[in-house]
């Protein structure tokens, strides 16, 4: 139990572990754990991250034990600790031609002393948490290069992050951050060459032995059936055939048996040599051409949606112009520094976010926002404001590397390095969610754990058929290679892997990040979706919808005394008046000078123009001020109004009521026609919650179309919203990712909009819209139903054709035939996974007419 008198101290975790990713990693546990055995303190907690502050450790301690100081000295040395101890990397890699042979890697590096966890998958990332004292980082790259691996990200990503926060601090982050810097820039050279001379051939190798099987098996066919050669040629052709198809294979199934797991490489090399210790070594030849070539083309489906997550990376420039004092040069990306200004010049890449503080252009954003129309950009009013605090620079402002730039010449203050750009971390997070697996994923992997030993099994007990029909050894054991290649699942294996990635691949080129198969899934399979109010389905910001005189009253004289008042307070909606005030005033009209602004706190102000009161604000203000009662015109007006869902201002000169001003959150331009859409795909249920009075949000839900508000919510209340929902179905909340990060984590998926300028909202949300526009939420919805559509309609082909091919063969198949069947089949699940990289919005092109005739 918590003592009473224990002191709560609160530490950044940034801080103290600066390699670990994120609050729930490893690292995390251990220093709580650390910390929680020490003499002292009482409790060890983490506090999540939320509203733009970093995860933080909570340490209540008795301060009669320790002192404050020494609980911060016994923090910060038990992060070094653990930070010099253990390690974090993630790596592109090469040589990974399927994603079996990704499984069998991860399991090597587990079985490596010091390798604490290993995700590795067939797209390329390979993550590795290891112990230092252990293991090395030299040691991983032997043990990747001796199973033929090769490393493309040359610097763990905690370097990276260390190298970016040590610049920015003007001083290394320890002498171990020193160390680990310097060896990977003295293996850089040695990877490099490894690459540029093995990396082609790599790519293509497997291919290549492939096709020389087939072409083996071919000759000696013709040589067999054409000519009088001698029996030994031929069947030199064919036995050369086994060489170059199995050689993979048979790589493939030695690495797993040694790990003791019977893979589906396995079961073709049992079914090859069973053909030729019967003799048929066409037939076994062709069982390896088709698996070896299966597996090529898998490698090649499977770097090609890859590459198209590579191709974001490529999208920064190398290099940028930067103005240093009256100097210009030109530098690498990595060089650039918070605060440099960069030149850019018209139709170029950008290279670094920042913002904008001299020229104007218009800005293409759709590689890291999705946004189809170009932006306009202009200066900012106040650079050194901007500066100190850039995630409030507003996105006219606004900058993000890897953007193209319009006509017009721009000069940005840089924000962020090159390895902590927007678009870098989308990459990076791109390339974490590749190696996080859906819930089928893992039903599968867990499904061929259990089907493979099946399936020897049975074979086995299908060798001795003969003690009960009566038919020589030879059929019986033909039947049972018949029946191995029949079973072997290639097909499963492929089937999510392959639609996830193309999927998170599909989404990333459309300005949405999707973090992992699992969120992609769940995303499909949504029941209903909950929208935040303000900032989300509305602008955020008040506007003045309704002006309405008293009677005899003229609608100048009202806007200008309102304009004039209002322009002296620095309240948002006093902001909306003036603002809006103006543009329906005209540049024509010359507006009062208002004077002695006194705030009536939660009523109102009262100001004197010329020498008269006025006053300005809700009905319960003339309750409490000396004058004429309130016109029944006004009182009706008012009471109309608040039934809409107005904010209503009463204003009055002297003893004259000059009437009334509505002000309401302007639902966005497209959300009507969002909410149509939606409905199209298929969501039945749509939610709105908001903080606001249940009457405004009646009247916002009723403007986009939407029949369930939930008003009068505290940020508490929305999470209990969302767990009531969650209990019903599968449930989305679309937030801002920082006042909602509390109600996103506990939906079955968090949806952040605007996550290109917010830290919080990527970090937080499960899918992050990039662009501040609710139209990419079809699409997102959309992408992810036809994700799930394509798995569904994998795994049925895949394990439909075992189910058809298993009696089909025990019945009398040849082996022949059903090897078509089955690495057809592979081909087939591949190729129908890559159709997602082409997926196009099938509701994008709606019209608003129509958006509103399907919202009831």
């Amino acid at each position: 139990m918590l003592n009473k008198s224990a002191q709560p101290l609160q530490l950044d975790l940034p801080v103290l572990l600066p390699n670990a990713p994120d609050e729930a990693d490893a690292c995390v546990a251990r220093l709580v754990n650390d910390l929680s055995d020490q003499e002292g303190m009482e409790q060890v907690h983490v506090v999540p991250a939320a509203g733009g502050e970093p995860a933080k450790l909570c340490i209540h301690y008795a301060p009669e034990v320790l002192s404050l100081s020494r609980v911060r000295e016994i923090a910060r040395q038990a992060g070094v600790r653990l930070t010099e101890r253990f390690a974090h990397a993630l790596w592109e890699v090469d040589g990974l031609q399927s994603q079996r042979r990704a499984r069998t890697i991860a399991e090597w590096l587990r079985r490596t002393p010091g390798v604490i966890e290993a995700d590795v998958t067939a797209a390329g990332p390979l993550r590795i948490e290891f112990d230092r004292e252990m293991t090395s980082e030299l040691e991983l790259r032997r043990v990747l290069g001796d199973m033929g691996v090769q490393i493309r990200e040359q610097r763990p990503r905690e370097t990276i992050r260390a190298e970016g926060r040590a610049a920015d601090d003007g001083h290394r982050r320890d002498e171990h951050g020193h160390e680990a810097e310097h060896g990977n820039r003295e293996h850089q050279h040695e990877g490099e060459h490894a690459h540029a001379h093995g990396g082609v051939l790599g790519e293509n190798t497997e291919l290549i032995f492939a096709l020389l099987c087939g072409v083996l098996l071919g000759l000696g066919y013709l040589i067999s059936a054409t000519t009088k050669a001698p029996v030994w040629l031929p069947l030199a052709f064919y036995i050369a055939a086994y060489g170059s198809g199995g050689f993979y294979t048979l790589r493939e199934a030695i690495d797993s048996l040694r790990l003791g797991r019977f893979e589906i490489d396995t079961l073709m090399l049992v079914a090859a040599a069973g053909a030729a210790a019967l003799g048929e070594w066409a037939e076994g030849a062709l069982l390896l051409f088709l698996f070896s070539l299966g597996h090529a083309l898998e490698h090649y489906a499977m770097g090609r949606a890859r590459r198209a997550i590579e191709a974001l990376a490529e999208l920064a420039p190398r290099t940028a112009e930067v103005r240093r004092g009256t100097v210009i040069r030109e530098v690498p990306v990595e060089e650039l520094m918070v605060g440099d200004t960069v030149v850019v010049r018209p139709n170029a890449r950008i290279p670094a976010d920042g913002f904008v503080i001299d020229g104007t252009s218009s800005v293409n954003q759709a590689p890291v926002t999705g946004e189809s129309v170009p932006v306009d950009k202009r200066p900012v009013d106040d650079s050194e404001r901007a500066a100190a605090r850039p995630e409030s620079v507003d996105p006219e402002h606004r900058i993000y590397a890897g953007t193209i730039n319009g006509s017009g010449a721009l000069e940005i203050q840089v924000t962020r390095r090159a390895g902590d750009t927007t678009l870098a971390r989308v990459v990076q997070m791109v390339n974490e969610a590749e190696a996080q697996k859906s819930p089928t994923q893992r039903f599968t992997d867990r499904f061929e754990r259990a089907f493979v030993p099946a399936v020897l099994a049975f074979v086995v007990i299908l060798l001795f058929a003969g003690a009960v029909i009566d038919e020589p050894f030879r059929d019986t054991f033909y039947r049972a290679m018949a029946v191995l290649v029949a079973a072997s699942p290639c097909a499963l294996a492929i089937a999510t892997p392959s639609a996830v990635l193309s999927g998170v691949a599909r989404a990333a080129r459309g300005g949405v990040l999707v973090k992992g198969g699992g969120a992609l899934e769940n995303l499909g399979t949504l029941g209903a979706i909950a929208f935040d109010k303000t900032g989300t389905l509305t602008e955020g910001k008040p506007r003045v919808t309704d002006v309405i005189p008293a009677p005899g009253i003229d609608e100048r004289e009202l806007l200008t005394v309102s304009v004039a008042v209002e322009a002296l307070s620095d309240h948002p909606l006093a902001a909306a008046v003036v603002r809006d005030g103006h543009a329906r005033l005209g540049s024509m009209v010359t507006v009062p000078t208002a004077e002695d602004l006194r705030s009536i706190t939660g009523r109102g102000v009262a100001a004197r123009i010329s020498g008269e009161p006025v006053f300005v604000g809700k009905r319960e203000l003339f309750a409490e001020v000396e004058g004429p009662t309130l016109p029944p015109a006004v009182r009706a007006t008012i009471e109309r109004l608040e039934q809409q869902g107005r904010t209503t201002m009463i204003v009055r000169l002297g003893e004259r009521y000059l009437g009334t001003l509505g002000l309401m959150d302007t639902p966005r331009e497209p959300a009507i026609q969002v909410v149509g859409r939606l409905r199209e795909l298929g969501i039945s249920r749509m939610i709105m919650i908001s903080g606001d009075n249940q009457r405004v949000a009646d009247a916002v839900a009723k403007q986009v179309g939407i029949e369930e508000a939930w008003g009068d919510l505290m940020p508490e209340d929305k999470v209990q919203a969302i767990k009531k929902l969650r209990a019903q179905q599968k449930v989305a909340m679309v937030g801002d990712g920082v006042n909602d990060a509390p109600a996103m984590a506990n939906a079955t998926v968090g949806i952040a909009m605007g996550a290109a300028g917010s830290d919080v909202a990527l970090e937080t949300s499960d899918v992050a819209l990039m662009a501040d526009d609710l139209e990419n939420l079809p699409f997102a919805v959309g992408l992810s139903r036809r994700t799930s559509s394509i798995i569904r309609q994998n795994l049925w082909l895949s394990l439909g054709m075992v189910v058809f091919l298993i009696p089909a063969t025990v019945l009398g198949l040849q082996i022949g035939i059903a090897v078509l069947f089955h690495e057809g089949s592979t081909l087939v699940v591949v190729a129908n996974a890559l159709r997602l990289l082409a997926y196009r919005d099938p509701t994008e092109r709606v019209p608003l007419a129509e958006a509103r005739v399907a919202s009831p």
